[in-house]
């Protein structure tokens, strides 16, 4: 298999299911640009968590709310580098690199288990040793299993929730695009790892960018061009597979996460990207069916909907978020 089949499998999967939904009727309003905070007010730090240096960008003011921004595959924080200048005047943003991605450790993998069990607590460490007991949280992609088993975990940790393509009920992968992914799920073996290697070369890795973009051009090329790095450092795409493996055990989760939803009522801002081959927005309207006050924007853009429409989520986010957050961490 190529990986030009494999984009086309999940394109096909897309046209089965419709871009679902149309835009929202308002528009977003806009980040005030007074109160958008310069990229220099950005911190790079790292802290130790059982060993692991964990690399994490930190902005605005400490005593304010905490947002913490949790990315997906292939990427790492800097996905979110256009998102947190327009949020840290008001909020304190947080944004880490799990273990084996971006500016943090990657452990070999006989030392370190790469799996989102082990993500999601490495998460958990990571915000206990910046000090932050309370949080909203952002997740994408892989964000949402791991920030999910947080919150099921810790309720009371939570204080809101923005979803941004990512998953937590079936619908959102019975498309085909997760075939290849299942195979894999029920027989680990090498020639079925193998097909799924192509997503982690450069042609797959730019079309989870640029594939369902409104205009590719406003697609900066840094972004495939940095996580592509990560990924041909020696070792690295064999954890990258043994986590899409680990992906597997996300499926057994979501009724465990959809009860954390309709028991607690946890607020929540949907924003995404329509046109996502991966994850299609027949994985965002279930949200609604556990959170009937949950707020659903779907953005004419694909998988990676920061990259092209950083400024409207913000604007959503700023709204929801002053709407929801009355205290501090």
């Amino acid at each position: 298999m190529n990986t030009s089949r494999t984009l086309a499998a999940a394109a096909l999967s897309l046209a089965l299911l419709g871009a679902g939904g149309a835009a929202p009727a308002f528009a977003a309003p806009a980040a005030p640009s007074a109160n958008v905070a310069s990229t220099a007010s950005v911190s790079y730090r790292t802290v130790k968590v059982d060993g692991v240096n964990i690399f994490y960008r930190e902005a605005g003011p400490k005593n304010a709310p905490t947002l913490l921004l949790l990315h997906g595959f292939p990427t790492s924080s800097q996905m979110f580098r256009n998102l947190i200048p327009q949020l840290a005047d008001r909020y304190h943003v947080i944004a880490p690199d799990y273990p084996g991605y971006g500016q943090s450790d990657m452990p070999t993998m006989d030392k370190f288990t790469y799996s989102f069990d082990n993500m999601a607590r490495v998460v958990e460490k990571f915000t206990e040793a910046v000090g932050v007991s309370r949080y909203a949280l952002y997740v994408q992609d892989y964000g949402a299993p791991i920030g999910f088993r947080l919150a099921a975990a810790h309720p009371e940790r939570v204080s809101a929730i923005v979803v941004q393509n990512g998953n937590a009920y079936e619908e959102g992968i019975a498309n085909e695009f997760w075939q290849l992914p299942r195979a894999y799920w029920a027989d680990k073996s090498e020639a079925n790892g193998a097909k799924l290697r192509p997503l982690l070369e450069l042609g797959g890795t730019k079309w989870q960018y640029t594939e369902g973009a409104r205009d590719v051009q406003r697609i900066s090329p840094d972004a495939w061009t940095v996580d592509q790095a990560y990924l041909d450092r020696p070792g690295n795409k064999d954890i990258q597979i043994e986590m899409f493996y680990s992906y597997g055990s996300n499926p057994g989760r979501y009724p465990e996460w959809q009860a954390y939803f309709r028991k607690h009522q946890p607020p929540m801002l949907i924003v995404w990207g329509k046109n996502d081959k991966i994850f299609p927005p027949a994985g965002a309207h279930p949200y609604l069916r556990d959170l009937p006050k949950a707020e659903l924007h779907l953005l004419d853009t694909g998988h990676f909907a920061l990259e092209e429409d950083s400024t409207a989520i913000a604007g959503y986010m700023r709204a929801f978020l002053g709407r929801t957050l009355k205290g501090g961490k």
